[in-house]
């Protein structure tokens, strides 16, 4: 049972994820290939509060989000002057050197080695440590960011949103400044991806370089084509599916190695025939390109 459960809490994160990703990709179309590097940056933040400096959890995760969003808009306000392919090798970059940050600055970070014993949340003094109960937790932040990002792409703001997507030109030529609109949507992403690094570091209660590499990114920018961009019942699908469809890999008895392996190539073929039979997705509203 609690195997299930902690699926479970994984796909509530990879659900964060994916919305936040979602509103780049889908509702903007920014295409945005390092989404991950948000999500490392709340982990880390987070994680080095509570292990360097004693501050709770419930603390660290509002402090991690904000530094996500700031880096988003850091990197965002020069990034946005590129256009299609320019922009996704830039936001490629983004996830490369937030990697390379992680594994290297061993004084702070440990490196490889990772950083253990990162401390659970807690609640009036007890411990949020049974499975269940942060599933509970994890359920509320998604449902949290499920309302949050649907609130926007339904307020005057996302029509913009959408509009940019479509042309962004012509939405220049309606008076709308177009580069605040995007950038509001990038720090809003990586916000919410930092909120997912942050519950995926307390969860684990240990992070290394190898959980927020490139790979990562694509997994989710996987989930969002899989489920259907511009589509919140789809990101939800998305991830719930590519999170729980590997795990059927385990009963096949393959090794680990092997298994890591099937699951890229997995991943990859999803990609190619969703990019070719099925562009929208499963629930998409729009395709990109």
């Amino acid at each position: 049972m609690n195997y299930i459960l902690h699926i479970l809490v994984i796909a509530g994160i990879y659900i964060i994820l994916t919305l936040s990703l979602n509103l780049l990709v889908g509702y903007t179309g920014l295409p945005a290939l390092g989404h991950i590097a948000f999500a490392c940056i709340g982990a880390y933040v987070s994680a080095l509060l509570a292990l360097r400096l004693g501050i709770s959890p419930w603390l660290g995760l509002p402090i991690g989000a904000v530094v996500a969003g700031l880096l988003g808009l850091g990197v965002g306000y020069p990034s946005l002057r590129l256009k299609g392919d320019y922009l996704a090798l830039a936001t490629f970059g983004l996830g490369l050197i937030v990697y390379a940050v992680a594994k290297n600055w061993v004084e702070l970070t440990r490196g490889p080695m990772g950083l253990p014993g990162i401390p659970r949340f807690d609640l009036f003094g007890w411990q949020i440590s049974q499975v269940w109960a942060y599933l509970i937790l994890v359920t509320v932040f998604a449902l949290v960011t499920i309302v949050f990002i649907g609130r926007i792409v339904k307020a005057p703001i996302g029509r913009v949103l959408r509009a940019v997507r479509d042309d962004e030109i012509a939405a220049q030529a309606l008076g709308k400044d177009t580069r605040k609109h995007k950038l509001m949507a990038f720090v809003i992403g990586a916000f919410f991806a930092g909120i997912a690094g942050v519950l995926y570091a307390h969860y684990i209660t240990f992070i290394d370089p190898s959980s927020f590499t490139v790979m990562e990114s694509i997994t989710v920018l996987l989930m969002v084509i899989f489920g259907g961009m511009a589509s919140i019942p789809g990101s939800i699908l998305g991830a719930v599916i590519l999170v729980v469809l590997p795990e059927a890999l385990r009963f096949l008895g393959l090794p680990s190695s092997i298994a890591a392996q099937v699951r890229q190539m997995l991943y990859g073929a999803l990609l190619v025939i969703f990019m070719i039979w099925r562009p929208k997705g499963l629930l998409g509203k729009y395709r990109m390109g």
